[in-house]
């Protein structure tokens, strides 16, 4: 353990599992207090218990967290103020897949979709800069995907979302820049990774999931799906200031795909 965001106060979006928990637990691994926070409140109070256990009282807080409502983005800063001092890291994980063509998907879904995966950022950023600016530098990480940069027939509301995800976070990078708030903000896209998101894939498609996961290797060129890990190693490098000079910038974790 180097602690290489010690001192760093962090809030994860999408913390009660999968990408999200290990985002959390990495960064207070590495020396941050984390705010974890899902629609799913209790397993987000779960991985920050998991935190606290590992590295001590104070490390971490979980909440209950719609992040498609303003209201409940102001509370979670709050929250981050009070509970562990204010705030210098966002990672915006939280998100939903949406499948369906262009013929079949329902356009209910289509808005879902955008409400989770972008509004959610728009939201977050909007609610957490005044306090990221007291507490600078900072850095915003949003999760995208490689399919916000390479589309498929079956997915459009996902690779539209996503996309949008790539393009807002250069928006953002570029504001906070010009008004020298000394916070940067990147994107990271990861392809597949073995989450429990996978195990519903695998059942929803009546599959066994180490099949499933042979599928999804073969269509990456180092054949192996992501870990967790994987992805949060790069959160961990964008959340600290090894990154400093780093802003509007796209990590792809893909594995090669974007090279074919």
């Amino acid at each position: 353990m180097s602690r290489r965001v010690a001192g760093k106060l962090a809030l994860v979006t999408g913390a009660a599992q999968g990408l999200g928990a290990a985002h959390a637990t990495l960064l207070a691994r590495e020396g941050a207090r984390v705010v974890c926070t899902d629609v799913n409140g209790e397993g987000a109070k779960g991985t920050a218990a998991r935190i606290v256990e590992q590295f001590g009282a104070g490390t971490a807080v979980g909440a209950r967290h719609d992040v498609t409502d303003p209201e409940a983005w102001e509370r979670v800063v709050a929250l981050a103020k009070d509970e562990i001092g204010g705030l210098n890291v966002l990672v915006n994980n939280a998100g939903i897949g949406v499948g369906g063509t262009i013929e079949t998907c329902d356009f209910d879904d289509w808005r879902r979709c955008f409400s989770v995966n972008v509004d959610s950022i728009f939201h977050g950023c909007q609610k957490a800069l005044p306090l990221m600016r007291e507490h600078a530098p900072g850095s915003i990480v949003n999760i995208s995907s490689i399919a916000g940069l390479i589309a498929s027939d079956t997915m459009p509301a996902y690779n539209a979302s996503k996309a949008a995800v790539w393009m807002l976070t250069k928006s953002i990078a570029l504001h906070c820049a010009k008004n020298r708030m000394d916070i940067r903000c990147n994107s990271v896209h990861p392809t597949f990774v073995d989450t429990p998101i996978l195990d519903g894939t695998a059942r929803n498609h009546n599959i066994d999931k180490n099949v499933l996961l042979e599928k999804l290797a073969r269509q990456i060129p180092l054949k192996k799906v992501g870990e967790p890990d994987d992805i949060a190693n790069a959160v961990l490098y964008l959340a600290s200031d090894e990154s400093k000079f780093m802003t509007g910038a796209e990590l792809k974790l893909d594995g090669g795909i974007s090279a074919m």
